[in-house]
């Protein structure tokens, strides 16, 4: 799936509408900045909690770990977690672990 599918399908779920290739939140912003949780941690951040995301890390250390994981669970999934792994960045990793939740969330609206 393309990030601009998985922002779609992360914006339904969320509530935002897509409009000409950018998600309306709804939410002023003074700088005209697009909402991308792929690339901002506050998006992620904001659509986790909207959501109500658990989220949860095994830890990547050099030497130790071949990688680390970020996991991802949500009300009314089983009890697996979607897993995103890494090694050297964590924090790409769990904004990527956030929308893929937020889209199969997304997904399962339709």
């Amino acid at each position: 799936m393309s990030d601009r599918e998985l922002l779609e399908l992360a914006a339904k779920a969320a509530g935002f509408a897509w409009v000409d290739g950018h998600v309306s939140t709804g939410l002023r912003d003074r700088d005209g900045r697009v909402w991308n949780p792929l690339t901002n941690d506050g998006d992620a951040l904001r659509l986790a909690v909207r959501l109500c995301l658990l989220i949860t890390q095994t830890k990547y250390e050099p030497g130790v770990n071949a990688y680390g994981s970020v996991g991802i669970a949500w009300y009314g999934q089983k009890h697996d977690f979607d897993h995103e792994h890494f090694t050297d960045d964590p924090y790409a990793a769990t904004r990527r672990a956030i929308v893929r939740a937020a889209a199969e969330i997304g997904r399962k609206m339709s």
